[in-house]
């Protein structure tokens, strides 16, 4: 298989820097994920009708190059840095907001000789050497836009052979899923031919108005590169697609299980299905205690609500855990139940308790805090949101895929599928669990 090479860097700005002074502190949600990756995703495409000559390839960057300028002017986070104020008071402390001052997302045009839209959806395993390539920005922290001034957004556009791959790195200290996929659908708005964008993103922070804890002052090391992170090579990727006809069977079965019609979600009877057969592929110890991360959103939990286009963080992660044993024996209902519960729990006073008591007492998460054993899993994203509606003037896309950022052994990211109503699960793992997982 071929390789990536750069053909051009650039900086693009905002075509209209509409508030100079603009400044958005960053909230508990944000600065919690301060020491992880980026988030990184993005859309392969058949290559434009009559895109191949080198004038023609000029012109479809010229011109994504142009939209995201226009896009920017929504989106004045991702055209700005991360800056701090110290505090040197008797708590020799920092605080972290976003200097929206235009200086620029980072902006990749590249080539993949050689390399085929069927080279990326065909395997059995994602070819991940490849799809990296076809992200900018690659091993930056969200703490190292502070240090080293990194551009918060990066593009890079990388043309294959009959395809082309739109990938965006954005720091998740400034957003999360939705806002990272608010701004991707704005863009192909722009992109084929609107003169605005449907959703204006909005970017105040008043339900924090109030906490005498905001701006949150952080300890200095904080900011600091720290994760001790080592990734491990042998990781495999490897998409499994769920059709609309195989969520309903699974909804339905996990219903039944606990005597109920329409309790478990589609999408957590999925991610049931998913935790007990990685559980069982792993051949853990039946009473060794198994976890799962949920992503569990907030914006509409907080009283009142938050709305539906607030930029910026707004979930967190969570623990569900259970033996090994319980988990593989009481079926797949009853995992998902506990799941259900889990999550119903999440109320407007929890949230709210967790915001002020982490602005009172900050609690940086880093790579030594989460689960090193392989008996955990991390899910992310969601199949809620909008990947297939992002035609940037000549197509949909043909499928998603993520870039190395925050990528372990028992990540699983959630995308929709191509089929109304169908999920695809990408799943990395040890090459021995996936393995298993075709047996």
């Amino acid at each position: 298989m071929g390789r990536t090479q750069i053909i051009s860097k650039s900086t693009v700005c905002a075509a209209i820097h509409k508030e100079p002074n603009l400044r958005i502190d960053l909230t508990p949600w944000d600065l919690k994920l301060i020491q992880f990756d980026t988030i990184q995703k993005g859309l392969l495409f058949r290559k434009p009708p009559n895109d191949n000559t080198d004038t023609s390839s000029l012109n479809l960057i010229h011109h994504l190059k142009t939209s995201l300028s226009r896009t920017l002017d929504y989106f004045p986070p991702l055209a700005g840095r991360l800056a701090t104020i110290e505090h040197h008071d008797d708590s020799n402390t920092i605080s972290v907001y976003i200097n929206c001052n235009n200086a620029g997302a980072e902006f990749v045009h590249a080539t993949a000789d050689g390399v085929s839209v069927a080279d990326i959806i065909t395997p059995v395993y994602v070819p991940n050497e490849i799809v990296y390539s076809f992200f900018p920005l690659n091993g930056v922290t969200n703490c190292q836009c502070i240090s080293e001034a990194k551009p918060l957004l990066g593009v890079q556009v990388t043309e294959l052979v009959d395809g082309i791959f739109i990938a965006c790195t954005i720091n998740h200290s400034v957003v999360d899923g939705t806002s990272f996929w608010h701004f991707f659908n704005s863009w192909s708005e722009i992109s084929r031919g609107s003169d605005c964008i449907s959703k204006v993103p909005v970017l105040e922070r008043g339900f924090l108005s109030e906490s005498e804890y905001f701006p949150i002052r952080l300890p200095l090391w904080s900011i600091e590169p720290s994760g001790t992170r080592t990734p491990l090579p042998n990781l495999q990727q490897r998409v499994f697609h769920f059709t609309k006809e195989n969520v309903a069977k699974l909804k339905a079965k996990a219903n039944a299980e606990i005597g109920s019609t329409n309790k478990i979600s589609s999408l957590q009877a999925i991610l049931s299905q998913i935790w007990r057969s990685f559980t069982r592929n792993r051949s853990l110890d039946p009473d060794e205690e198994v976890l799962f991360m949920l992503g569990i959103g907030v914006r509409q939990r907080l009283q009142p609500p938050l709305p539906p286009e607030y930029f910026g963080n707004a979930a967190q992660g969570e623990f569900v855990s259970m033996k090994a044993r319980y988990q593989l024996e009481q079926g797949l209902g009853n995992v998902a139940l506990k799941m259900n519960k889990f999550i119903a729990a999440y109320t407007d006073e929890t949230i709210k308790n967790f915001l002020e008591s982490w602005g009172k007492n900050p609690e940086i998460l880093t790579w030594d805090s989460l689960p090193t054993k392989n008996n955990a899993c991390f899910a992310s994203s969601s199949p809620r949101f909008n990947f297939y509606g992002n035609d940037f003037g000549w197509g949909r896309p043909m499928a998603v895929r993520s870039g190395s950022a925050n990528k372990v052994d028992g990540k699983i990211t959630l995308f929709a599928g191509v089929e109304e109503g169908s999920v695809d699960v990408e799943a990395c793992f040890l090459p021995e669990t996936l393995q298993a997982s075709r047996s």
